[in-house]
């Protein structure tokens, strides 16, 4: 017999942190759920067309004829869970996480509902946030234009089993929503409106050399390109890494725009052939697909940085910037003369951005190169103490402190050479973030900024510096602001907001963050810790334990004293909270 197949809006629900209210109270907590049930979450999924597929100890999937219905029914549960939990404590709250998704399913013949489909569902219920709704990019295309609804867009996000990424938005409601303004909500988030009219992505420029290992110069000129744009305080530049997701993908501009929030796109190509080089480059206003500036280059490769600040100068006559005389100061950056230091730089550039340590080896020795080429071009020197900065936090060098040592001389010339290069600005930062300078680290992060508002590694690093600073709730304002700059940011975002939100004593929205960074990077350690050590916080402690055996499984040689000396917390009993933590857990002595 053929299988039933049909396309279903499935919502998936459970409780937060239940196992821990069901340990200290069992009884108790058995009964309210019972309530919740019978008087609530039942009959809210009957009003709305739904059906209850399955009970799953402290969770439940349902089926509903309309995504419409699925979401109506969900906001009315989490809404009226905040009544329910008015003047209840905190650490005795029930509150739901709620995932929703379109997708295909198999009907069993006793009414279950298998597949796919399903899953999802289930998956994006374990990553959001209490009191919060996550809907697959299916789901929400079926809703945005029928419900008034503030969403989040939280990206491209790989759950676990499912084979391709999804993206999801997240409907805050419920308690979620209980966040102070201009402080972030218990998921990341981009902020709900941005400046649409003046924004830009910089599509990563097509390599039409005919010679794949030519890839890394059409990446560079985009990347230049987008570090000039970023200068700009007029412009909402996209960051580097949410652009790239892009690449050799087969996407129209207005398919960029919706995805990024951005109204105009810059895409173009580079055809580099011996000494000489093309370069094309088209803006094109993603909201109608009409092009507002088109040209192309045939210089000598001579003249590369020349066509970069044409390309910068055009988009800027196209968008009819005005610019300050600040801003023209900021553009006029001093570049290499040195055709290889600068070869040297781009491929060493691109190595370095992708954080392993091979790939950290690898950029430094091109890096380094550059600069023996090269002595006074100070980009090579910024990146090139980005790479011992990132030797010594990671114990990736035979010793940290020489690595220290020479990032911070590295970095020291960088600024030296070009006070108005925003990169150096923030590699100085780092360097002294670890150096536990935390003034200098947070006023060489405010002067990268300045140098280059949409600079998402400026605000990044501001709000890791404000945290060590013991200032948390002004470092997630930051990493608010980085991500609404790079939506499509990097797995490490996720760990810095759960450290800030660990430092305010706010441990179960810490597990979500942790939560969330291990699904797109399970061979994290550090993560692992902090998620033990939040456990043992609110007395999980069978989850902690596994967390903790994870942690030693994925690196053996994970040392809490080693992060105990180079996590540069101003006061030293922020990270005795993370070992409190564990020692509540009964993981250490």
């Amino acid at each position: 017999m053929s299988e039933n197949r049909k396309l279903a809006a499935i919502l998936a629900a459970d409780v937060v942190g239940y196992s821990r209210l069901a340990s200290e109270d069992e009884d108790r907590t058995l009964a309210r759920l019972r309530a919740l049930r019978s008087d609530l979450i039942d009959p809210t999924i009957a009003v709305h067309n739904g059906r209850v597929i399955k009970r799953t100890g402290d969770g439940a999937l349902a089926e509903f004829r309309s995504v419409v219905d699925a979401v109506r029914c969900a906001i009315e549960v989490q809404n009226g869970m905040v009544d329910r939990n008015a003047g209840v404590q905190q650490d005795r709250r029930i509150e739901f996480r709620i995932g929703i998704h379109l997708g295909d399913v198999v009907e069993e013949f006793d009414g279950d509902l298998m597949g796919d489909g399903v899953n999802i569902a289930s998956r994006l219920e374990g990553i959001a946030a209490p009191g919060a709704i996550c809907l697959s990019e299916d789901a929400y295309r079926q809703v945005r234009a029928r419900l008034d609804l503030s969403v989040s867009d939280l990206g491209n996000t790989q759950l676990k089993n499912i084979a391709e990424p999804i993206r999801i938005y997240s409907l805050q409601v419920g308690t979620a929503a209980e966040v102070k303004p201009g402080v972030i909500a218990a998921v990341a988030r981009a902020p709900a409106a941005l400046p649409l009219d003046l924004s830009i992505a910089v599509l990563p420029f097509v390599n039409m050399s005919g010679d794949a290992e030519q890839e890394y110069f059409a990446d560079g000129i985009s990347e230049d390109i987008i570090t000039a744009l970023s200068k700009l305080s007029q412009l909402f530049v996209i960051a580097r890494n949410s652009s790239f997701s892009f690449k050799g993908r087969n996407v129209n501009v207005q398919e960029v725009g919706d995805s990024l929030k951005v109204r105009y796109v810059l895409e173009g190509s580079v055809r580099k052939s011996g000494n000489k080089v093309r370069i094309t480059a088209q803006l094109i206003d993603a909201t109608t697909g009409g092009h507002q500036w088109a040209e192309r280059f045939d210089r000598d490769l001579t003249d590369i940085f020349a066509v970069q600040d044409d390309v910068t100068q055009q988009i800027v006559g196209a968008l009819e910037l005005k610019l300050t005389a600040g801003d023209q100061q900021r553009l006029a950056t001093e570049q290499t003369q040195n055709l290889e230091a600068y070869d040297c730089f781009l491929r060493g550039r691109e190595h370095m951005w992708r954080l392993t340590r091979e790939q950290n080896i690898q950029g430094r020795q091109l890096l380094q190169r550059a600069v023996d080429l090269d002595p006074k071009f100070a980009p090579a020197h910024a990146f090139l103490a980005v790479t011992h900065g990132l030797a010594y936090v990671n114990q990736w060098s035979r010793s940290p402190s020489k690595s220290l040592e020479q990032a911070t001389e590295a970095a020291t010339l960088a600024v030296a050479l070009d006070d108005r290069y925003p990169y150096a600005h923030w590699a100085l930062a780092v360097v002294n973030l670890y150096l536990r300078r935390l003034d200098v680290a947070i006023r060489e992060a405010e002067r990268a900024i300045a140098l280059a508002p949409n600079l998402v590694e400026g605000h990044e690093s501001l709000g890791n510096a404000l945290h060590y600073a013991g200032r948390s709730d002004e470092a997630l304002v930051c990493f608010e602001r980085a991500i609404a700059l790079n939506p499509y940011y990097p797995d490490i975002f996720l760990h810095f907001h759960a450290q800030a939100m660990f430092q305010l004593g706010r441990y179960e929205e810490a597990v979500v963050f942790l939560k969330r960074r291990l699904v797109r990077n399970p061979a994290t350690d550090i993560s692992r810790v902090l998620l033990a050590a939040s456990y043992g916080h609110l007395g999980c402690v069978a989850e902690a334990r596994g967390q903790w055996e994870e942690v030693f499984r994925i690196n053996p040689d994970y040392s809490l004293e080693h992060r105990r000396k180079v996590l540069p917390y101003k006061n030293p009993a922020d990270f005795e909270r993370i070992v409190d933590g564990l020692r509540k857990a009964g993981l250490i002595e």
